[in-house]
């Protein structure tokens, strides 16, 4: 094992950026030390709060590992990783290698916000320095705010402001790629097994694979092109599915935006979404479990757990909102139309509380993101920034109709449907929207 009295050693820590090429992190490590060495932690903190072995972000970051170690083989340098807290990581690596700097790229969650914070005090008091990157954003969470300096809370505006201080230098690659001669050699001794700090097997970390396939990030031109006039359709082929690739970095944002720009502004849109989502919970990290309008954390929620339960599993008698339900559990993935119309069931017709919904979402989501997963599930209630109006109340039968008009979507997913075995609808749409109505207006009238 590399001694701590070797050669100087910078780290460079991945976490949402499981790429070797355009990483902005990486780039500057490899431009300002002669010696660089990957690692990537399994941090037992976020490991310990999954509640299944076959968790298909694990799983999918597990894939991405392995080809990245072996691309850095190829390179002669291999990939260090780590089980344990942040903490305890960087306890062990500082121990492994004469570390004289670390690199990261900056995550804005506030979970992520204080975990870099402990890291960053552990390696102060052992005279290293830490080197934070921008690189899963465009803008940052102080690039983009209102001329008196105070951040959006209305989408719009916001994007205006984008796209506007948007040019060509805010989408140069940083061509990490270019300079790999730099990385660490690999000791074959010390990287031959997992004791030697390789890649684990998924059931040395408790858990075990779930059958999903690891493919790289792809965005066809003609996808793009088709985007505004086929998202909607759940049916159709028509959404990028890139989620998980930004969430986890295996894709660059500069490059994705960069071909969202010449072929599709809808598309180029939901990149702005991605990045306000990010922006608000970094200046509103309470609206993590509190809702971003407090007037609505008075709102009378039912929080009938039996019916929760038939939401989670898809008998909730709307064939467009179990097919969703039944999509997220199978495959990790909901269509974005219809995750906007399970949530707005959950909120308004069974009147439970979104943060349950937001929950669930995040347990199931292969591409969860929190910032997103609350932005939405905030917009859904009513309850968040720009959010729709609590009178606004998705009719599912109406939605399918508009976007599975031949019900291909729904029989997909819930076979029964038509069939005796299909239970009734659990609510009837008109009582639970008056419902929804009077108790958002009695929490709301309270709050005057």
């Amino acid at each position: 094992m590399t001694a701590a009295g070797g050669a100087p050693t910078a780290i460079f820590w991945l976490r949402r950026d499981l790429r070797l090429h355009d990483n902005a992190g990486l780039w500057h490590a490899l431009n300002e030390h002669a010696r660089v060495q990957p690692v990537f932690i399994f941090d037992t903190d976020i490991l310990g709060a999954l509640r299944s072995r076959a968790d298909r972000r694990v799983d999918f970051i597990h894939q991405a590992l392995r080809q990245l170690d072996a691309a850095l083989r190829r390179h002669g340098s291999a990939l260090r990783v780590y089980v344990g807290t942040a903490e305890e990581a960087f306890g062990r690596i500082l121990q492994d290698f004469a570390v004289s700097a670390v690199y990261a790229n900056e995550d804005y969650e506030p979970v992520a916000v204080a975990r870099d914070a402990r890291v960053q005090r552990l390696l102060a008091a052992r005279g290293v320095a830490w080197h934070g990157s921008k690189d899963q954003v465009v803008f940052a969470q102080r690039e983009v705010v209102k001329d008196d300096g105070q951040p959006y809370t209305v989408f719009t505006p916001y994007s205006r402001k984008w796209k506007s201080r948007l040019d060509a230098s805010h989408l140069q690659p940083w061509p990490s790629e270019q300079h790999l001669a730099n990385l660490a050699p690999a000791d074959p001794a010390d990287f031959a097994a997992p004791a030697g700090g390789g890649l684990p097997e998924l059931a040395a970390l408790g858990f075990e694979p779930t059958g999903l396939v690891y493919a790289p990030p792809s965005v066809p031109a003609k996808l793009l092109r088709a985007y505004q006039a086929e998202r909607d359709f759940p049916a159709a082929a028509g959404t990028s599915q890139l989620g998980v690739h930004l969430r986890f970095g295996t894709g660059s944002i500069r490059a994705l935006v960069q071909t969202a720009r010449g072929l599709s502004e809808t598309f180029l849109n939901e990149l702005i979404w991605r990045e306000f989502f990010q922006m608000l919970l970094w200046h509103y990290p309470q609206t993590v479990d509190k809702a971003f309008k407090p007037a609505y954390d008075a709102i009378a929620w039912r929080n009938d757990v039996s019916e929760f339960e038939r939401w989670k599993v898809g008998t909730t008698g709307y064939p467009l909102v179990d097919a969703g339900m039944r999509e997220l559990n199978a495959t990790g993935f909901m269509h974005n139309r219809v995750r906007m119309v399970v949530a707005s069931f959950l909120c308004k017709h069974l009147l439970i509380d979104w943060r349950w919904g937001e929950a669930y979402f995040a347990a199931q989501l292969l591409d969860y993101d929190q910032s997103a997963n609350v932005g939405n599930w905030q917009w859904a209630a009513g309850c968040g920034a720009d959010a729709a109006p609590y009178f606004r109340v998705f009719n599912p039968e109406l939605q399918a109709g508009k976007f599975d008009r031949d019900g291909r979507y729904i029989r997909h997913w819930v076979p029964e449907w038509g069939s005796s075995a299909y239970p009734s609808p659990m609510v009837e749409h008109a009582a639970a929207r008056q419902r929804c109505l009077d108790a958002y207006r009695k929490a709301l009238e309270s709050a005057d």
